[in-house]
């Protein structure tokens, strides 16, 4: 029934954009949806594309790399995306003040206004790391409350 539906109605595509600070895993993430495992990554320089399906939907993923002379073009990427997934490192308690202003720097632009967005919270697995919300709630809740607002 579902490859009728399909055959039907097409299979849909989105473009996702997967931004974040270096290092916060947004590669590891990548190849982990797209194989199913773990690889070992190197630093992102430019980007990384990948089509991950899923449920008859045809992702197609840019992860783009993070270094901070790397993050003004971001913003090269923004067009036609249709999703974001904003990848913070949360064992790098120094530099989540740092992804809080990348993430709303980023939802300010006109061409990001109709992206659904998805903030992943990662490394959370970490030993002796508080879970997300306890240390970093109310820094975002400008952000979330921009979210909403849209």
């Amino acid at each position: 029934m579902g490859k009728v539906l399909s055959k039907i109605f097409g299979n849909k595509e989105m473009r996702i954009l997967m931004l974040g600070l270096d290092a916060a895993g947004k590669t590891t993430i990548l190849y982990k949806l797209k194989l199913g495992q773990s690889v070992t990554t190197i630093p992102t320089v430019g980007f990384n594309v990948e089509t991950v399906t899923y449920k008859n939907v045809k992702f197609n993923v840019w992860d783009v790399g993070g270094q901070d002379k790397i993050r003004p073009l971001w913003r090269h990427y923004y067009t036609g995306t249709q999703g974001l997934i904003f990848v913070v490192d949360c064992a790098d308690r120094d530099r989540i003040d740092e992804a809080r202003q990348e993430l709303h720097r980023i939802i300010n632009d006109r061409e990001m206004r109709d992206a659904i967005i998805l903030i992943f919270a990662n490394k959370q697995d970490l030993p002796d790391l508080p879970p997300f919300p306890s240390f970093s709630t109310l820094d975002w809740i400008p952000v979330l409350t921009l979210l909403a607002w849209r």
